[in-house]
């Protein structure tokens, strides 16, 4: 296997690391302190393509294949992880959605917007009392004249607030159990579709997280997404390219916990010596790197296997599950590293601390990541 970047691939990341250090990082802090949707990041990323990454350039994207979309969001995410969790969410599950499972006219309609950053994607997929079990879904879609009537609520909506539009999951055919769900593209703009307020969250604090009720919504006919009762499957589908999008998120976190640790025992001085030149700090630094290379390598196998067109099921769960534990793993230990200034929000790690913790738990936690690894070990 060859394990060495392209030139454009080593290109796409020196100008995602210099677009992070150099628009994102400095304000950074104060977003998270502020509870502040980053609008005018997200503008200057659409200048640069990052509202597109992975659509092809017919529809106005920058058309880059999955290892290079990964290696974004790393970088992005060692800048701020509210930022990434938003292009992550857009690019992989809003635009990735339609652009698979989509029409030539749903394509046409939705993508060329959405990658120029003209417009905002969402994914609505949980519910009050649907998370990880998927199929228990409530949310209804009732067949009208010309479209669909959808009443129910969906919750911990990434951007829900600043969304224009969304793939959202609902049940067409309650008789149908797993095979009664269908994808629809939602039109915020649509009457009864109502933004709640914003949850008060432990970290990715500068993204948005709202519930969205339906009240007898109205989505037109070509709203629907793939044919009726394939909801369940797309969902799925899309959660796996989803899992690589948060693994790298969680290389991001852990990286920059990493970076600041090592800066942080280098400059440190206790009993006349450097913090870094005790082996226990030592030992912290040296388990942080091993844990941030191994989900590095795990997570580069997935996207890697996932633009060449193969199942990645196993290999993402593996990626997320490995990954997402080892940013938790690793801000902890910078925390520790830092001592009592780990504690103050002066200090990024005690950021990079509350934004790795919902990292085992969103796009399916870390028990249901053990589950699909199982069940594909089970089979083969």
């Amino acid at each position: 296997m060859d394990f060495q970047l392209s030139e454009q691939q080593r290109m796409i990341r020196e100008m995602a690391r210099d677009f992070a250090q150099g628009e994102i990082e400095p304000v950074a802090a104060r977003l998270d302190a502020e509870k502040a949707f980053p609008h005018e990041i997200l503008r200057k990323a659409a200048a640069l393509g990052l509202m597109g990454i992975t659509v092809p350039a017919e529809y106005g994207g920058a058309g880059l294949d999955t290892l290079s979309y990964i290696l974004v969001l790393e970088e992005i995410a060692r800048a701020c992880a509210s930022t990434c969790v938003i292009l992550s969410v857009h690019n992989t599950l809003a635009n990735g959605t339609i652009l698979r499972f989509g029409s030539e006219a749903q394509r046409q309609q939705w993508l060329p917007d959405a990658a120029a950053g003209r417009t905002l994607g969402a994914y609505l997929l949980t519910e009050p009392d649907a998370g990880s079990d998927a199929a228990s879904l409530r949310c209804r879609a009732e067949a009208a004249p010309g479209g669909w009537r959808l009443r129910g609520s969906k919750t911990f909506i990434t951007s829900g607030a600043h969304a224009d539009f969304g793939i959202l999951y609902a049940v067409t055919d309650p008789a149908a159990g797993t095979r009664g769900i269908s994808a629809f593209i939602l039109d915020f703009r649509a009457e009864g579709v109502l933004r709640g307020p914003e949850e008060k969250k432990m970290g990715l604090n500068a993204s948005s997280t709202v519930m969205i009720t339906l009240e007898d919504a109205f989505l037109s006919q070509s709203a629907l997404l793939g044919e009726p009762g394939q909801g369940l499957k797309i969902a799925l589908g899309m959660l796996d390219v989803g899992r690589i999008g948060i693994a790298a998120q969680s290389l991001g976190i852990a990286g920059a916990a990493l970076s600041e640790a090592r800066r942080y025992a280098g400059q440190r001085e206790q009993f006349g010596s450097p913090i870094g030149r005790f082996q226990s700090v030592q030992w912290h630094l040296v388990e942080m790197a091993l844990q941030l290379e191994a989900s590095r390598l795990l997570t580069y196998r997935a996207a890697a296997e996932q633009a060449a067109g193969r199942p990645v099921g196993m290999e993402a769960a593996m990626a997320k599950l490995f990954a997402s534990r080892a940013a938790v793993f690793c801000a902890e230990k910078a925390v520790q590293v830092h001592g009592g200034y780990g504690y103050l929000k002066d200090f990024k790690v005690e950021r990079l601390f509350r934004d790795a913790r919902v990292l085992e738990i969103y796009e399916g936690t870390s028990e249901v990541q053990h589950l699909v690894i199982a069940r594909q070990l089970a089979a083969e």
